[in-house]
């Protein structure tokens, strides 16, 4: 995210940072977060509390004024595509700074990530420093950013532990904050509808 602080200071030109997710059910949020409270209550890893239980599929930097064009082809696709029914089981880590919930059925995400990528990575482009990052490796955070000590402690009793959950993803959730801000506000929730829309459709809905 370079240069973003220069490129706020121009007037009209808002950016934001946005992220692309997949929501569990409130009754497994809270089961999530009681494992992130735990984390953060042995390890004193605060990115354990900050960040609510989701899945991401994309997060990005980009002009608030292309947000409209951005959600009509968000609309697009969503509507097009299926409920995704998502497995949860035991933890993983990307050594040596995270820990995550692990997820067994990737590829149905991994499907929807390649698809937006296909249809909307323009849009998420801000500049040649500023790109899209997709998340092809789908995984539901416990903390991040950790220092080698919180991760190699962690690891040790997490590779251990058990944890399943399973929800039904019928929609992707769209979030913004202002570059540097801690909390993401909803955007909007795009609802998974498994049309068949066509082409001519596509276009109308792009202009």
């Amino acid at each position: 995210m370079k240069n973003i602080k220069e490129l706020n200071s121009i007037p009209g030109y808002r950016v934001y940072e946005y992220l692309l997710v997949l929501n569990p059910h409130e009754e497994l949020r809270n089961k999530i977060m009681h494992v992130k409270q735990q984390f953060h209550d042995t390890y004193q890893s605060d990115t354990a509390l900050y960040s609510k239980p989701h899945i991401t599929l994309v997060n990005f930097v980009q002009y608030e004024m292309l947000e409209e064009r951005l959600l009509n082809r968000l609309k697009a696709i969503a509507m097009s595509f299926h409920p995704i029914k998502i497995e949860l089981k035991d933890y993983g880590s990307f050594p040596s700074h995270t820990i995550y919930i692990n997820i067994l059925s990737k590829l149905p995400i991994q499907s929807l990530v390649k698809q937006i990528r296909s249809e909307a990575q323009r849009l998420m482009k801000l500049n040649e420093d500023n790109k899209p990052h997709f998340i092809l490796e789908p995984h539901l955070t416990i903390a991040r950013k950790l220092l080698p000590w919180q991760y190699e402690k962690g690891w040790l009793e997490y590779s251990h532990k058990h944890f399943t959950g399973r929800f039904i993803a019928d929609a992707m959730l769209l979030l913004k904050r202002p570059v540097g801000e801690m909390r993401y506000q909803i955007v909007q929730r795009l609802e998974f509808q498994n049309l068949l829309i066509p082409a001519t459709t596509q276009g109308e809905l792009f202009m």
